[in-house]
Parts: structure tokens; C-alpha cells; sequence
């Protein structure tokens, strides 16, 4: 059965629906649930978690893979670059979390909202939202992350906002040679502009993706673009 909006939607809804009807939260959920055709939020719940575009995409990235996930802000795409990092340590390996727009609690906030305890995967996963983030230091913090490790970076724009920081351009290149060096899989998250009219093309693509300041997007190895549930994946040819 389709869900008639993703997990993190429905869960804001409950939210509202508790609210401004004076409901528990658990009630609220169950009420949302029903109307999507379950007995409980907790059936919808493991509905949810067993076929999401996370756990489809995961199989196909390569250790080395430069990724882009793309999108306007409000249609998941830190939420389904946490997807993807859970599927990461699913599966036994390391995830890191660099973050230059939230905080950790944000962070934390975002896994709960998919479902996701962050203390079942304690010893694998890392959040680091230092303003000091730049390809250079995210290169020393994984320096000895093992082969697999994923590394979400959010987002893209942003890391040559300090001026002693590298051209964006050189930043990514330099990401680019250290996942195929370590083998890890680095995801970015990307702006998306403002002038993308969903109403001409259900999802953004590459020549959507805000740039401040130039940036080969040939550079990345697959993306993911996402507009209200719609998610589009390529690799490159």
C-alpha cells in the first residue's frame, strides 16, 4: 500500500492533528494511520521502514561515489541523506553527519522524525556541526574511517562561505579524490534554485542545483533529486 506522503510528513501532520484537537500524539498517529488503511501508526510504521527510496538507492552507490542529493527546501533531502546514512550502518558501516546548518539536537530531531533511534547504532554513527567544516577538515576527521563509511556533508553551498576557505570547486574535487581514495561514499546535500517550476518537471535535475560560485556538477557519480515524493536517481554514464 502507497503512502499518500512520505513518513516524516504524515508524523508532522499527527503533530498538528494532537495540537489543534487537544489529542495525545499516539492517538493523533493512530488517526493518521487509519486514514492511510493501517490499524496503527506502528503497522504503518514497519510498512514504511520496509521499502523506502533509502534502502533502494543504498545498493546501488560504489564505495568512491561522489553523490548529490538535491532539492527546494521541505522535500526531504536531509532527511533522505540520513535515509541513506542508516542504511549505511544497517548494513555494518560507519556514517558521519557534517552539518553547517543545524545543530546536533536538529540532527537527532531529523532520525527521530524517520523512525530512527540513534542510540542502536552508538558506536557508528557521528554528527559534527563545527563552523569550521571544509573539505580539508572533514578529510582529517575521516581520515581513518573505514572502507564503506558514508559522510553526508550539508550542504554544498555552504562550504565556501568563510573566505579562508578553498574555491567550492577545488573543496569538491578534493572530496571527490578522498572517497576514491578511502573508499567511502561522500553525499552532498544541495540547494536547489529558486526559479525550478515543479510545474514544467516533477523533479529537479543538475541544471537546477544553486551555484553561488561555479562547481563541476560533472563531478558527481550519481544523484537524487526529490519534489513533493517524487525522487529521481542517476549515475553517470
Amino acid at each position: 500500500m502507497k503512502l499518500s506522503a512520505p513518513i516524516y510528513r504524515l508524523k508532522r501532520n499527527a503533530k498538528r492533528l494532537s495540537h489543534e484537537q487537544g489529542i495525545p500524539l499516539h492517538a493523533a498517529l493512530d488517526r493518521i494511520a487509519t486514514a492511510e488503511g493501517f490499524s496503527a501508526w506502528s503497522m504503518l510504521a514497519a510498512k514504511a521502514a520496509a521499502v523506502t527510496p533509502a534502502n533502494r538507492l543504498f545498493p546501488q552507490f560504489r564505495p568512491g561515489d561522489l553523490v548529490l542529493v538535491g532539492a527546494r527546501p521541505g522535500q526531504g533531502k536531509t532527511l533522505m541523506s540520513l535515509e541513506l546514512a542508516v542504511e549505511a550502518m544497517r548494513s555494518g558501516h560507519r556514517a558521519a553527519f557534517f552539518s553547517l546548518e543545524y545543530t546536533e539536537k536538529d540532527v537527532l530531531d531529523r532520525l527521530s522524525a524517520i523512525g530512527v533511534d540513534p542510540v542502536q547504532f552508538d558506536k557508528l554513527f557521528e554528527i559534527d556541526c563545527s563552523d569550521a567544516i571544509s573539505a580539508d577538515y572533514v578529510v582529517k576527521q575521516m581520515a581513518a574511517a573505514p572502507r564503506g563509511t558514508v559522510v553526508v556533508i550539508d550542504y554544498l553551498q555552504l562550504l565556501d562561505q568563510r573566505r579562508d576557505n578553498p574555491d567550492l570547486s577545488v573543496q569538491v574535487r578534493a572530496l571527490k579524490s578522498f572517497a576514491r581514495d578511502g573508499g567511502l561514499i561522500v553525499v552532498f546535500i544541495a540547494q536547489i534554485d529558486r526559479s525550478y517550476d515543479p510545474s514544467v518537471k516533477p523533479c529537479p535535475d543538475l541544471s537546477d542545483v544553486r551555484l553561488p560560485n561555479p562547481v563541476d556538477l560533472k563531478l558527481f557519480d550519481k544523484t537524487c533529486f526529490l519534489n513533493n515524493s517524487e525522487v529521481q536517481f542517476r549515475a553517470a554514464s
